[in-house]
């Protein structure tokens, strides 16, 4: 009984309350002024991910910079379900597969960026666009987490079943192939 045991500490199965999964990734363009850069950086999301994308508005006004509070400053997209590892697939190719220990977080999340949207795998310059930079953040989590974020009998998640930096980093390296630096 106690091999048996074993071997499924060692592999868990993908129906597992213990295996990990992508939760959800962001993508985020900060352009930092308003008009027609905003739009411009709404195209290169929409079309990488084909999936509408919101604005962020700034939370207060810098005289400094010409930003004033209200105004769209940046583009979000979340991803979620199947798409979520398609997409990040593409955008880890575009870091060549390899990660600095950093990005990882102690909760299971993985934050990097991409300095140039033209180096994603599939996309071309386009002048009328230019070049945008985006930050990519993954979400890993385990079944059960819908626990803490439900809107009636809300609960905690234990500190056991939260994905930790070294499960987040072995659930890289062995689902996209990535080299952790």
């Amino acid at each position: 009984m106690s091999d048996m045991a074993t071997v499924q500490e060692d592999r868990p199965d993908l129906t597992s309350v213990h295996a990990v999964r992508i939760g959800k990734v962001v993508l985020n363009i900060g352009v930092g002024r308003s008009g027609e850069a905003i739009e411009r950086a709404r195209r290169v999301i929409e079309d990488l991910v084909k999936q509408k994308a919101s604005s962020r508005k700034a939370k207060k006004s810098i005289r400094d910079f010409g930003v004033h509070k209200g105004e769209p400053i940046g583009i979000m997209v979340t991803i979620r379900g199947k798409k979520c590892s398609e997409v990040l697939k593409l955008l880890l190719q575009a870091r060549e597969n390899r990660i600095p220990s950093s990005a990882f977080d102690g909760f299971g999340n993985c934050s990097f960026g991409i300095k140039e949207h033209i180096e994603i795998p599939g996309v071309r310059y386009n002048p009328e666009i230019g070049i945008f930079g985006l930050n990519v953040s993954a979400v890993l989590e385990r079944p059960g987490y819908r626990v803490a974020r439900r809107s009636r009998a809300t609960g905690r998640v234990g500190m056991k079943h939260r994905v930790g930096r070294d499960e987040a980093t072995e659930y890289f390296k062995k689902n996209f192939g990535v080299e952790v630096i």
